[in-house]
């Protein structure tokens, strides 16, 4: 049950965060992505990766990781980054974003499916999910896409990983392919994980705050 609840919840707080509190500072978000982007990593590296390896030696396992890589980037062409902290869109548009939604929805589903087998990973993508619920709450209310498109698209959007959740425990495909959608969703996460983390170093300087905040979402990671 936690499987299908906390990615709600994890959306339903970040845009709860964003009406009461109206964050501005661009700082702490680019933090909470740090966070979120390593600790993504880190429990793919450590729990899901080895886990799926273990369970499947075959090299057709890396073919689906670099899959998952490419899906990625075709996904983002769409979304523009959406996943990873970015929101391109005109504010004056009151039409509903739909390449934003399809892309982020796919996004979304694929990362539902591995859930019910991995706990760790759980965490992750509803860590993953806060900021980026924050982003897209704090770009649709200064729009003019109104409250309605905005409702529904948060609202679907936070169904899409229980959705996937669901596919997977209720059909063949996604019990007889398991290992090589994880796969996929590897790739996925690492090309996330890893974009976030060299986005939020700012012209390759040194912030031991930022610095800080990475390596304590790797421990954490490592020790749940």
């Amino acid at each position: 049950m936690l499987n299908i609840i906390l990615p709600i919840l994890s959306v339903v707080l970040g845009v709860v965060l964003v009406l009461i509190f109206k964050p501005n500072k661009s700082s702490n978000l680019k933090l909470l992505l740090a966070f979120s982007g390593a600790f993504l990593l880190s429990v793919t590296v450590f729990n899901f990766l080895p886990e799926v390896y273990h369970h499947n030696h075959d090299k057709p396992i890396g073919i689906f990781i670099m899959a998952g890589i490419l899906l990625q980037i075709i996904l983002e062409f769409f979304s523009k980054g959406a996943e990873h902290g970015h929101v391109h869109l005109d504010k004056n548009s009151v039409k509903f974003p739909w390449l934003l939604f399809v892309s982020l929805s796919i996004h979304s589903i694929l990362e539902g499916i591995p859930i019910h087998a991995h706990d760790q990973l759980l965490y992750g993508i509803i860590i993953h999910k806060l900021p980026i619920a924050i982003i897209l709450s704090t770009f649709f209310i200064s729009s003019k896409i109104g409250v309605k498109k905005m409702v529904l698209f948060l609202g679907l959007f936070a169904l899409m990983t229980p959705f996937g959740t669901y596919l997977s425990e209720n059909f063949t495909f996604f019990t007889t392919y398991f290992y090589e959608i994880s796969a996929i969703v590897i790739g996925i996460f690492l090309h996330i994980s890893t974009t976030i983390l060299f986005e939020s170093n700012e012209g390759h300087k040194f912030n031991i705050v930022k610095l800080s905040t990475i390596v304590l979402a790797v421990i954490i990671a490592y020790f749940i």
